[in-house]
């Protein structure tokens, strides 16, 4: 099947505008490329100094000089349920390097925080920024120039996409991402988000609010839910970093070990050394970007994805912006329905068919670039194998031609909707993105008042004060990245979904995040410019008539445009946010920060 005509509009257009960046970008990284193992460049002292500690077989193969060497990124930790299976993996990862005459070490650890634990929470205001850790600490753990290729372990909210930014700054190397797969299903999403709203009434303890909690998150892997750390999953599936099949293989299993130990057999043949070189900034080009996208768009992802990819573009020397997302989504169907856009987890997408029948019917409908590199060779149809364990080594077969459940997974013959789950608002107020995947048509198009807050605390305070059974939109400012970082608002989740099923017509407006489980209240999320920089969310007044609608792609305050235009942007006092939980020593990111259309990012600051 050709390229649709608008996905190859977009990608023609991304690439005439990202021409000079990523060529200057090619120009660094062939420039640090070497054909021998890098450590050969270094002094003794300093090679003694790499692997003083390594065991003795593997002194031997450094000390040779001939093989590839393996740097483990990890960002291991036994607090998140999703990275605590990587405890076990630097040891299947070495022992399969050995199996082929090279070596792997630990290069580093990142920092790993779970947004689930500190949502609502003074910690919180450190999540996005902690994607701009992640790659310094990635940059750091790959300077000591002795590694030929990496294996990154990564699986939730900003890991991934911050391994992946540092990654690509050290994209002279291969780099293969590491899954470590979903925990089993517990209680049913509609089930927690049940008792979530119903303790934000009152009808429930917080005895049973905890045990419902526990009963969804309850064991090693991560959260089933289709949010950010699953929508990594599947970016890094549909960009050609995983091996096949890879994203939703349960963790502590046969098959898993098995894909764990493959990565890094696969990771040796990319290097240098290999009989297949292949670097991470050639693989991440213009047409990968553009997959991940048309993957985001038609599995219903993340929201926080229109920060991310921008971030990861923009490492690679690639240019994007969220007018590409919302043409893209135009034309790109939405082929799957999970949790929050849905009843099902990611473990039941997966038994319907998972990413190898997505990424199947994108390619033979003609909405994916299938000519482009991948960790598992040329051509992304590779991905539309599904991968097995046979004779205790692993095999891809092809997917049956049938979703297994067509209220999960569906051909793009037969979407669920003929455009994707994002779309770009833009009008008065500014530029922001809403996800629509979850959201009920009656819904699309909101008109109300306006009620004014400055955190997602004042609007629970009001919800508590029975100050919110009405028609509303809530415009909730000050929450950019930088504000005060650009947390998740996640706790206006339930106290918003109560009014909605009420009856009640409301939207929630912001600069701030609500990320993937953003669900079925509207809601206009990352307006850009934020109101800490003068963006037009700070003009707003209590009673002022919004409209939001999603259709038209429209977002605006209804009023004169003298009136709005002689209007003064309302000043709130940030000093709160400044201090306290480490916020201190995240100054410096907040005060260079971009827009959240440039990727809400701190680095690359004067470049």
């Amino acid at each position: 099947m050709p390229l649709h005509p608008g996905v190859a509009a977009v990608t023609e257009r991304i690439i005439r505008r990202s021409e000079a960046m990523r060529r200057l970008y090619l120009q660094q990284i062939a420039a640090a490329a070497k054909t021998s193992p890098v450590r050969d460049t270094l002094a003794c002292a300093n090679q003694a100094h790499a692997w003083a500690a390594a065991p003795r077989e593997d002194k031997l193969i450094l000390r040779a000089l001939r093989q590839p060497n393996l740097g483990i990124v990890t960002a291991y930790n036994d607090m998140l349920s999703a990275h605590q299976p990587y405890e076990r993996y630097p040891a299947i990862l070495k022992a399969a390097a050995r199996e082929v005459g090279a070596t792997a070490q630990v290069a580093g650890g990142v920092p790993a925080m779970c947004d689930g634990v500190t949502q609502g929470y003074a910690g919180m205001e450190l999540s996005l920024f902690s994607r701009d850790v992640i790659a310094l600490s990635t940059a750091v753990s790959l300077s000591h120039n002795v590694f030929d290729a990496a294996l990154c372990l990564g699986v939730c909210d900003k890991i991934v996409p911050g391994l992946l930014i540092g990654a690509l700054r050290f994209g002279h190397l291969p780099a293969v991402f590491v899954p470590a797969g979903p925990m089993p299903s517990g209680i049913s999403n509609s089930e927690k988000s049940k008792t979530r709203q119903l303790y934000a009434q009152g009808k429930v303890s917080k005895d049973a609010l905890l045990a419902s909690e526990e009963g969804a998150y309850h064991s090693a892997g991560t959260c089933t839910f289709y949010g950010t750390a699953n929508s990594n999953q599947m970016l890094m599936e549909v960009m050609g970093l995983h091996l096949p099949g890879a994203a939703f293989v349960p963790p502590n299993t046969p098959l898993r070990d098995a894909l764990t130990a493959a990565a890094a057999r696969r990771a040796a043949a990319m290097t240098a050394q290999g009989s297949e070189y292949t670097p991470v900034g050639r693989i991440v080009d213009e047409k990968v970007i553009v997959n991940g996208i048309v993957g985001l768009l038609a599995t219903g992802g993340s929201t926080n994805h229109t920060l991310h990819l921008v971030a990861i573009a923009r490492a690679a020397g690639i240019l994007i912006d969220w007018t590409d997302f919302s043409e893209l989504s135009a034309v790109v169907p939405l082929l799957a329905r999970i949790y929050p856009n849905g009843p099902a987890d990611v473990n039941q997408f997966h038994e319907a068919g998972g990413m190898a029948f997505v990424i199947r019917e994108l390619l033979d409908a003609g909405y994916l670039h299938e000519d482009v590199q991948t960790v598992a060779g040329q051509g992304l149809s590779r991905y539309a194998q599904a991968p097995e364990l046979l004779d205790n080594l692993v095999q891809w077969n092809v997917v049956p031609q049938d979703s297994a459940d067509e209220a999960i997974l569906r051909p793009a013959s037969q979407p669920f909707s003929t455009e994707g789950g994002l779309k770009l608002l833009a009008g008065n107020l500014g530029r922001a993105v809403i996800k629509i995947s979850a959201v009920k048509p009656e819904h699309h198009l909101i008109e109300a008042p306006a009620l004014c807050f400055n955190d997602q605390e004042e609007v629970t305070a009001a919800f508590q004060r029975g100050e919110l059974d009405r028609d509303f939109v809530a415009i909730v400012r000050f929450q950019g990245p930088r504000a005060n970082g650009m947390p998740e608002l996640h706790k206006l989740i339930p106290t918003l979904g109560v009014l909605l099923d009420k009856g009640f017509r409301v939207a929630l407006v912001t600069d701030g995040r609500m990320s993937g489980a953003s669900g079925k209240v509207p809601a206009a999320l990352h307006i850009t410019p934020e109101a800490k920089m003068g963006g037009a969310l700070a003009k707003v007044r209590d009673g002022d008539l919004v409209r939001l609608d999603a259709q038209a792609g429209t977002l605006e305050v209804c009023i004169d445009s003298a009136e709005w235009s002689a209007r003064e942007c309302v000043e709130v006092d940030l000093s709160r946010n400044a201090h306290g939980m480490g916020r201190e020593m995240f100054g410096i990111f907040r005060a260079n920060a971009t827009g959240s259309e440039q990727g809400g990012c701190s680095l690359f600051v004067g470049e």
